[in-house]
């Protein structure tokens, strides 16, 4: 069935978010780094490095939006030689209009967006002082449908495209941590959580304030817009609920007394989990996690990720 122009946009800004998550089923080896006493099990090495991904993607798009350069200006070393994002802007942080294609942020909402920046430019350090990891994959943010969400002169749309970055890295690590095998995986995981989670609740926490407030030009709520948006990355997932916009009917809503839905979680208000078989239908914007496509025209980085493609 062919998609609508908002049902298109929609896809691109949930392919920017969904990169971090855990193992569910593959059969092929795993390698691991021959160090000393203190290695990391082997089965935890692909489950650690698959994460880089989208923390490959967070800080490009952070630190473009509000800093106008990526990792090449400010941590070279972290990218490893990959090649440069495609098509990568600063947003236009300042509140007074300067032109169709800079998002109009204020000063208060680009500290934030630059704190993000840093915390996963942290998450780059700490996760490939852990394991070896992989250069910076091929990242693509040139797609029209997301330069529209992000050009509008509207503070919105900015905060749209952005909250679900951090929720993805929070269900990924929910469900990376529950198949490691190492202390030391573990406790780096659950670091990386307790940030992402951080992250999660302030994009929104600010979006839930406005809730009912008109985006322009689609002429609806930012929680209609959330829920659009939720709904598509479910669908393309094809593994159920995995996500939720800010507002849901009471019988899906904590203990099933509220529509308000600030933090999503299951019925015990748990947070979801996903597998990377789900993250990369998604992130390819087709719903199929042998074809790379959307922000990975290469295709994600990791050894399982190249997995569904062969």
């Amino acid at each position: 069935m062919a998609l609508s122009p908002f049902t298109t946009i929609a896809t691109i800004v949930a392919s920017l978010i969904l990169l971090l998550t855990s193992v569910s089923s593959y059969s092929f080896p795993l390698v691991i780094r021959d160090d000393d006493e203190h290695s990391i099990p082997e089965n935890d090495i692909d489950l650690l490095e698959f994460p880089l991904n989208l923390e490959y993607l967070g800080a490009e798009f952070f630190l473009h939006a509000s800093m106008g350069h990526g990792l090449d200006r400010y941590a070279p070393s972290l990218a490893s030689g990959g090649p440069r994002p495609l098509g990568a802007k600063k947003a236009n942080l300042d509140p007074r209009p300067l032109g169709a294609k800079k998002a109009n942020l204020d000063p208060f909402i680009r500290d934030v967006i630059e704190q993000f920046a840093w915390q996963d430019v942290g998450h780059l350090r700490a996760i490939k002082k852990t394991v070896e990891g992989f250069p910076r994959p091929l990242l693509d943010l040139r797609t029209e449908s997301f330069a529209k969400v992000m050009d509008k002169a509207f503070r919105l749309n900015f905060l749209i495209a952005s909250y679900m970055i951090p929720y993805v890295g929070l269900t990924g690590y929910i469900g990376t941590n529950q198949r490691l095998q190492g202390s030391a995986s573990k406790q780096l995981v659950a670091g990386l959580l307790a940030v992402k989670s951080g992250q999660d609740a302030v994009i929104r926490g600010l979006l839930y304030e406005r809730a009912f407030q008109k985006v322009q030009p689609y002429g609806i709520t930012v929680a209609e817009f959330t829920d659009r948006i939720s709904d598509l990355r479910n669908k393309l997932g094809h593994r159920g609920l995995k996500d939720e916009g800010l507002i849901v009917p009471e019988y899906k809503s904590a203990e099933g007394k509220i529509r308000g839905n600030v933090l999503v979680g299951n019925q015990y208000s748990v947070g979801f989990a996903s597998s990377p078989r789900e993250i990369v239908r998604i992130v390819y914007g087709g719903g199929n996690e042998h074809s790379a496509g959307g922000f990975f025209p290469h295709g994600a980085n990791s050894r399982i990720a190249r997995f569904y493609r062969t």
